[in-house]
């Protein structure tokens, strides 16, 4: 009997850790910049997904499958156009982004950036479904430009 009891003590014990840790989180839920930030990353974690097997391809680093670089192509077209609404002023100075707090004193250059962004991408989609290497590897090249362009001046690494 002394056992059941005292198993029934640490369930108890388990339950109420539970209780107390689950109502501190409900009291505590994410912030709406920390909410922007997880998604911010998610679109950007989606694109690199979908980027890396291109850029394999198209540097030569494995081989060039047309249907498979139209098909990431497409969706890195489709995704990045969710970044327009990853970078709302609530967003400024949360802990745990890498965007320098430049790009908030220059948001018109960063639109711009980002807008260069959508263009290129949806012309890498575009150019892709042709299944021309060549044709693949500069628009490829164009957006992967397009995106450091913005990385170098407003990412802190």
């Amino acid at each position: 009997m002394p056992i059941l009891r005292r198993l029934g003590q640490l369930a108890t014990t388990v339950l109420a850790v539970v209780a107390v840790t689950g109502s501190a989180q409900a009291q505590n839920p994410p912030s709406r910049a920390e909410q922007v930030l997880k998604y911010r990353k998610s679109v950007y974690q989606v694109m690199a997904w979908n980027f890396g097997p291109m850029s394999a391809m198209a540097q030569g680093k494995m081989p060039y499958d047309a249907a498979e670089f139209a098909r990431r192509a497409e969706r890195v077209a489709a995704v990045a156009p969710m970044l327009t609404e990853a970078f709302p002023p609530e967003s400024q100075g949360v802990a745990n982004s890498k965007l320098k707090p430049e790009m908030w004193a220059n948001r018109a250059d960063f639109d711009a950036k980002l807008k260069d962004l959508l263009d290129r991408s949806a012309q890498l989609a575009a150019v892709a479904k042709a299944g021309d290497l060549e044709k693949s590897q500069a628009a490829w090249v164009s957006t992967a430009n397009a995106c450091k362009a913005c990385h170098e001046k407003y990412r802190a690494e």
